[in-house]
């Protein structure tokens, strides 16, 4: 199992509200423990949500005590990690990746006065299980509209981790935002079938570059893209992903999106505490900080940074959503009617492209 899931269950969608009963009484001082599926150092997304973690213990001082393994195996060794944590006397768990989902809920069940809080997963099985999210579909928006308005070869590119619903709603919403802006972009694909692997990550930036593509999005977790994309003397950019990647700011890196995990922690440490913890279902977005959208640089042109800022903004005000029919699926089949916005369910199990990308989704 990766990171994400394959298939959402269809219950998420109606589960994006605290449930359960909070906890009566507050603890004075909480260990809060961190599974992280890759380094600490690795730019992205485990580098984020390590920030957050380190904000937590800023927050709260000596009333919360950290402790972390990071490079921790979804399956067989996540459980075993759990499992010590667990023993180890920490009060809440956060298991930062999809594949721990099963580990966690295994693990949740023998230890009942255990918090467990899993990023990205579905399943809570036991009352001290808890999900949470991000709306990455949202910032994909943001870095479409630059992308189509700043190709000059009209091929923008895209790396592909897995084809799971949270990948394939950030491609399709990238394209479709590119689109609006520029009807002749076209889009190619590469799946690098990892999320952490920066020799893959830059073979499937190559890869992008020699089609001709000259703007380049990726859903893996290092810094490789854009180093290979520096390599073209400012002819291809590309964004920051999960963090800001400043180093290679003010190109090829020229925007970025930054998942802020640090109020979350913050807010569900905070509630252990003061004794209103509840068990929770979570998916945020712009409006609600979780997802940030990195400077946009000077790199760019007033236009455009205009233009991506007002989707942004649009976004964060709910007046727009990123997927708005008439949209149909790339086999033509109707999708989304004229006005219509796409149901969370949808996008939660999304496993098809849309009308005009021509890549293939892998089996």
């Amino acid at each position: 199992m990766k990171r994400r899931h394959l298939l959402a269950s269809a219950s998420l969608a109606l589960g994006m509200a605290f449930g359960g009963s909070a906890f009566a009484q507050g603890l004075d001082k909480v260990k809060a423990c961190f599974v992280y599926v890759g380094p600490i150092g690795d730019g992205g997304w485990t580098y984020q949500h390590h920030e957050g973690a380190l904000a937590l213990q800023a927050e709260y001082g000596d009333k919360v005590e950290i402790q972390y393994q990071e490079s921790v195996p979804e399956g067989a060794d996540a459980e075993r990690v759990l499992t010590q944590m667990a023993l180890g006397g920490c009060n809440i768990i956060f298991a930062t990746s999809f594949g721990y989902m099963d580990p966690v809920n295994a693990i949740a069940g023998k230890f009942p006065n255990v918090k467990f809080e899993h990023a990205t997963g579905f399943k809570r099985d036991h009352a001290n299980v808890s999900t949470y999210n991000a709306r990455f579909y949202e910032g994909r928006a943001v870095q479409g509209t630059i992308a189509g308005m700043m190709t000059k070869s009209n091929k923008i590119g895209y790396i592909g981790s897995f084809p799971i619903p949270e990948v394939m709603n950030g491609i399709n919403a990238y394209y479709l935002a590119a689109k609006k802006v520029n009807p002749e972009v076209e889009l190619s694909v590469v799946w690098a079938f990892t999320w952490f692997d920066p020799a893959k990550e830059a073979d499937s930036a190559k890869a992008l570059i020699d089609q001709g593509v000259d703007v380049i999005a990726a859903h893996t977790d290092s810094t490789a893209p854009l180093a290979e994309a520096a390599k073209t003397n400012g002819a291809v950019i590309g964004f920051g992903q999960a963090s800001d990647m400043t180093a290679y700011k003010p190109s090829p890196r020229v925007s970025s999106i930054i998942d802020n995990w640090a109020p979350y922690y913050v807010k569900r440490v905070g509630a252990l505490l003061d004794g209103s913890y509840e068990q929770a279902d979570i998916w945020a977005g712009i409006v609600d900080g979780e997802v940030e959208i990195g400077e946009i640089t000077d790199a760019v042109p007033a236009e455009v940074k205009a233009a991506a800022e007002k989707v942004r903004d649009d976004i964060a005000a709910g007046t727009l959503h990123a997927f708005t029919g008439p949209i149909k699926k790339q086999d033509g089949s109707e999708w989304l009617a004229d006005g219509v916005t796409a149901p969370d369910g949808d996008l939660l199990g999304m496993d098809f492209f849309v009308e005009g990308i021509t890549a293939e989704v892998p089996k």
